[in-house]
């Protein structure tokens, strides 16, 4: 297990020799070009395809595990419930109605959570991508610590946030870490993506995905991600992977999300690169943060999977 004692602030002390971090900030070891304040603020004044205020989600408790199997729930955008013979996973849960600030600000909900947050089974892991709001969701998380008090792991300079809303063992990796925990063995993934939960703090903590191993099965959590050679490099190191969750939205328009987000298409090649056996898409037709229609993701990943 890596050391994630609070008194390194950041992280970065572990690695000195990192490529991707600079003794202050976090940064994509590939050359990417960063949009301009000014890219931001054309992108924010444009039109965005219309979206419905509401579309209907079957409600229900989620379904058990039977033994060696594997039972995966989507609770909508990057939010799964995995549940496995070694326990329950959680990803980047967020059950709030607003992807944003104080659970009021940002783009509203448009589809319910799949699983309600007073449904959920106790939750005994957690895997936190990154903080940006979509994902990390404080008060979600804060509820969650109170009635399960699961064990979380995250990438680096997390830490501090998360033991503040009251969980008690946190463990913060850095890209290629490998923990076990409770009888999953879990290693942070690289991801293209950035971090920031203000003005101030951009990349000031780590970002990544999870493989990780319960049984027999071995899945893939991407987070978030623009595509790279980093996925054939997981593919390379971490297969056979059964199972990815891959995203697929938040993608319009290009010249300003190409660097973070996959599009559909990237992600079909994801699923080549990692050499999944099987994928399930994520990120998309939740929270409206870019410019596509709701249903272009689906549409476009059709076409792609049949090219």
């Amino acid at each position: 297990m890596t050391d994630s004692s609070p008194d390194r602030p950041g992280g970065g002390t572990r690695r000195p020799d990192s490529d991707h971090f600079d003794g202050a900030r976090y940064f994509n070891p590939e050359t990417v070009t960063e949009p301009s304040p000014g890219d931001l603020w054309k992108f924010l004044r444009m039109k965005r395809a219309a979206w419905p205020s509401h579309v209907p989600v079957p409600e229900g408790e989620p379904p058990g595990v039977s033994p060696g199997g594997l039972v995966v729930t989507s609770i909508g955008h990057s939010s799964f419930l995995i549940r496995t013979e070694a326990g329950t996973v959680l990803t980047d849960p967020v059950f709030a109605n607003r992807a944003g600030p104080f659970g009021l600000l940002g783009p509203r909900r448009v589809r319910k959570p799949g699983v309600a947050l007073r449904d959920l089974p106790p939750v005994d892991l957690v895997l936190l991508s990154h903080n940006h709001y979509d994902h990390c969701d404080t008060g979600s998380l804060r509820t969650i610590a109170g009635r399960f008090d699961p064990r979380v792991v995250t990438p680096l300079g997390n830490a501090r946030l998360l033991r503040s809303l009251g969980f008690r063992d946190v463990i913060d990796l850095d890209w290629w870490e490998r923990v076990d925990v409770g009888g999953f063995e879990v290693t942070l993934t690289p991801a293209r993506h950035f971090s920031a939960r203000t003005p101030f703090d951009r990349n000031r903590s780590l970002w990544g995905g999870f493989v990780f191993q319960a049984g027999p099965h071995r899945v893939y959590f991407a987070g978030d991600s623009g595509y790279g050679s980093h996925f054939r490099e997981i593919g390379n190191r971490l297969s056979p992977i059964d199972l990815a969750l891959l995203p697929i939205g938040a993608y319009d328009p290009r010249w300003f999300m190409r660097p973070v987000h996959v599009n559909p298409e990237e992600a079909v090649q994801v699923h080549l690169d990692v050499g999944a056996l099987q994928s399930v898409a994520m990120h998309h037709s939740v929270f409206q943060l870019t410019l596509e229609p709701i249903d272009e993701p689906i549409r476009r990943l059709a076409a792609a999977l049949a090219a």
